[in-house]
């Protein structure tokens, strides 16, 4: 099919395999353990739960599931505080459990993604206890102890994610420690060879059960300056700020060089296990020279995501072709994954969209996340258009969002209990209260009631799925831009002889586009029945068939 009048700006094609991995395209769907399906009645979440709701998942068309922490931990950050990452936490169930959803989902075509915290454990962990006993044991030297200066106050300026210093005095050792985030989740002291080797150990003990890969959580924390030098100020300049640690330059406390040094030997371990995969997160104001290191060559990570998309306010042609371009399929250059929502940030519906034509305007963007070159990761609740749940300061967990009430949406809103069921008191979630309220109207968007709705964003998402799964030039192809009126979103993926137009209209009205193909050769496409003439409808989202 012609495309004269469209201007495309090349990039290098990208040659389809025989030999391509299985995670290179790969479809992930994220699940927070504690808000996926309770199935012992105590309105938390559990392994046992996700062994019921494999089938769903896999009927979705994913191709792996990424399970947020389920390890021994007190949860004063909900499982990213691990007390013990060699076992489950009994309020999800077993190791056994885990082992059953490992068969289940392996059973059904799903690989099984789970995260490894690397930069700092829980204060009750046992080598924390053994750290903190004194200067002169085996892991004195395990976590970030230091001196304070003369006057008494912290070594450094550094500052926690979560507010305030990011040093806690210790009476024990008479030294402070080093906590990027909460108080109670010290920070390891990774540049200790011994600590790296603890850390690949455990690595092994979760490879050895049969995990497929690994999601690194916030893995440029994982090393600090060692002259302990005082980040830069960062004036505020017309940004809102909620935390002083946003008035910081964090050039000492985080992103340290020797990082990629220590991923090596991380990917190295994975190698020996086969087709394994990496995927690193990787935070900051500009993550992306971080993100190629980290995933530079064939001996790091596989992959990495930033938050491009998470934190924005907005979602507009210019922030997709400024994220997607960065990641060109230059030789050597690491593969790219994306999330709009996680457990961490605002449900992009409601940060992006909240007015009327909300499935609408859902699909089209769960559309143009899958049709993204590189991994997408969707967000439990997504493929369901869920929007952020209000949750009132009496009924918060979150500890960032009780300490910044009412200045941040905080993380409560995306983690309330996916709605199974429309009829049922708790949405088929759980038989009793759950540990957050269900979000005003989830119940009406359940997975039933969807299932049944053709028209539903859940059987839209599903479509999409069936799409990429057919096509090879959306699941690894090249993407390159193609000029197009404004508020619309226009690219191609192309591999071999396979070319797909991808369409995304990110306004509330019609957009005329005289140059827009016949939609007779939609791959997918979220209006019907196809409409003629040269029109993306408001929030239309198409791939075509060139």
């Amino acid at each position: 099919m012609s495309m004269d009048g469209l201007k495309i700006l090349e990039r290098p094609d990208e040659q389809g395999t025989d030999d391509t991995p299985w995670w290179k395209g790969a479809v992930i769907y994220q699940i927070y353990p504690r808000s996926f399906r309770d199935s012992n009645g105590d309105g938390i979440g559990d392994l046992p739960g996700i062994v019921e709701g494999i089938d769903y998942i896999a009927d979705l068309g994913v191709d792996g599931i990424w399970i947020s922490p389920f390890f021994t931990s007190p949860m004063k950050d909900f499982g990213y505080d691990v007390a013990d990452y060699c076992d489950v936490d009994p309020i999800f169930g077993t190791l056994q459990d885990f082992d059953a959803v490992l068969e289940k989902a392996q059973s059904r075509g799903l690989k099984v993604v789970i995260d490894q915290v690397y930069s700092h454990t829980s204060d009750e962990h046992a080598w924390f206890r053994e750290s903190r006993a004194s200067k002169a044991n085996a892991k004195s030297d395990w976590y970030v102890w230091k001196d304070p200066k003369a006057d008494g106050t912290p070594p450094t300026n550094w500052q926690s994610v979560f507010g305030g210093a990011a040093w806690t005095w210790d009476a024990r050792r008479g030294q402070y420690y080093l906590h990027n985030f909460l108080s109670s989740q010290p920070q390891l002291n990774v540049h200790n060879p011994d600590v790296q080797a603890a850390l690949l150990d455990i690595s092994r003990f979760w490879l050895d059960r049969g995990v497929d890969g690994f999601r690194l959580d916030a893995i440029n924390f994982s090393m600090h300056d060692l002259e302990f030098r005082d980040n830069p100020p960062w004036p505020a300049q017309g940004r809102r700020i909620t935390r002083p640690f946003d008035l910081q330059h964090h050039v000492y406390n985080q992103s340290h060089p020797d990082i990629p040094a220590f991923l090596e030997r991380v990917r190295a371990v994975l190698d020996g296990y086969g087709a394994r995969f990496t995927v690193a997160e990787v935070g900051g104001p500009d993550p992306l020279a971080e993100m190629r290191a980290f995933t530079q060559g064939s001996c790091r990570l596989n992959s990495a995501y930033s938050f491009d998309f998470l934190y924005a306010e907005d979602l507009t042609a210019d922030r997709v072709r400024d994220a997607a371009s960065k990641w060109s399929g230059l030789p050597g250059e690491g593969w790219p994954s994306w999330a709009f929502s996680n457990h961490d940030a605002p449900r992009f519906v409601s940060r992006w969209h909240g007015g009327e034509d909300a499935d609408a305007y859902s699909k089209m963007a769960c559309a143009l996340l899958l049709c993204l070159r590189g991994n997408p990761i969707l967000y439990q609740g997504e493929e369901l258009g869920l929007p952020q749940a209000d949750i009132p300061f009496e009924l918060l967990q979150d500890p960032e969002a009780i300490a910044n009430w009412p200045e941040t949406l905080g993380r409560d809103g995306a983690r309330t209990p996916l709605p199974w069921s429309a009829q049922d008191e708790y949405t088929g979630f759980s038989a009793v209260t759950p540990w957050l309220p269900i979000g005003e109207g989830h119940g009406e968007r359940a997975i039933d009631r969807q299932s049944a709705d053709e028209t539903s964003p859940l059987n839209f998402i599903r479509s999409v799925l069936a799409a990429r799964r057919s096509s090879e030039a959306l699941v690894i192809g090249s993407m390159d831009f193609v000029d197009a009126p404004e508020g619309l979103v226009a690219f191609k993926r192309q591999v071999d002889n396979e070319t797909v137009l991808c369409v995304f209209n990110l306004t509330g009205k019609a957009v005329d586009w005289p140059d827009l193909p016949s939609q007779s050769n939609a791959v997918f496409q979220s209006w019907s029945p196809p409409e003629q003439g040269k029109s993306v409808p408001a929030y239309g989202a198409a791939a075509l068939t060139l």
